[in-house]
């Protein structure tokens, strides 16, 4: 199967287009990103000072790329150390901006715990309070953090529209616990990866195709699929067609079925008009 034997245009939930290592490259990136039928791109902000950075790639590129670029609002658990008692407003204020779909990236990380994790969990309540209040889905991130992001999302998720578990690479216990919360699942290039997706590749078959939607995160976790293997380890959304075609090939399910499935799911959860 190659990369393009499927019909309709995707959607990457998760691309960090504000990364430096995109830095004067922009331009390009979505231009292969088109090209190789990914119609829309939802920028991930993981600090009030990306926050800005997204929306302004939006500005600067939505008049050329019509309908592609739409962005989250949010604070990474990474850095919740710097969480303080007004960025509640400022998220609040940025998510008023037409590109903004979604609260996050937000969430609690205890593999690295590059912020407290009183601090992490801190921004991430407010964050699901502002996403309650907004009426906004949340974007969400958790490693090695299950336990505690569970209990935490239990006390929310009555009051949440949305959510969806970023870039999942959790097991099958977390999977359906994530579920049972009628979240929705986000699929990187982890699922190609040989050596550390096994797990993932045997339980992605378990994903309701309703909850199923599919990301790069790039410029990180390049599919290790990828033929020809490119220069640069950079991922970049126009590799999102290889992501589709391992969780096509792990659900034994066509490409275009998977395809239609995640656009669909995609466009209902962060509510684009395409």
């Amino acid at each position: 199967m190659t990369s393009q034997q499927h019909t309709r245009p995707l959607i990457d939930i998760g691309v960090n287009l504000a990364d430096k290592r995109f830095k004067g490259e922009t331009h390009g990136v979505l231009e292969r990103a088109r090209d190789a039928g990914v119609s829309s791109c939802i920028l991930t902000a993981t600090s009030e000072s990306t926050c800005h950075e997204v929306i302004d790639l939006y500005e600067r590129y939505a008049e050329e790329f019509p309908n592609m670029l739409h962005c989250t609002a949010g604070v990474h658990p990474h850095e919740a150390k710097h969480w303080h008692k007004t960025s509640a407003g400022v998220i609040k204020g940025l998510a008023s901006h037409q590109a903004v779909v979604a609260i996050g990236e937000t969430g609690l990380d205890f593999n690295r715990d590059f912020s407290p994790r009183s601090a992490q969990e801190l921004a991430f309540e407010a964050q699901l309070e502002l996403a309650s209040e907004l009426q906004l889905p949340v974007f969400l991130h958790e490693r090695d953090a299950h336990k505690r992001q569970l209990e935490i999302l239990h006390c929310y998720r009555d009051h949440l529209i949305d959510g969806v578990l970023h870039c999942f690479t959790g097991d099958k216990k977390a999977l359906f616990n994530y579920l049972d919360l009628d979240l929705h699942i986000g699929i990187t290039g982890w699922i190609c990866d040989e050596r550390r997706g096994q797990v993932l590749q045997q339980i992605v078959k378990n994903i309701p195709l309703n909850r199923l939607m599919l990301e790069t995160d790039a410029p990180y976790l390049t599919p290790r699929t990828l033929r020809p293997k490119p220069k640069s380890s950079r991922n970049e959304p126009a590799y999102l067609p290889w992501i589709l075609n391992s969780v096509a090939e792990f659900r034994n399910e066509s490409a275009e079925v998977i395809a239609q499935a995640t656009i669909a799911t995609s466009q209902q959860f962060f509510r684009l008009q395409l």
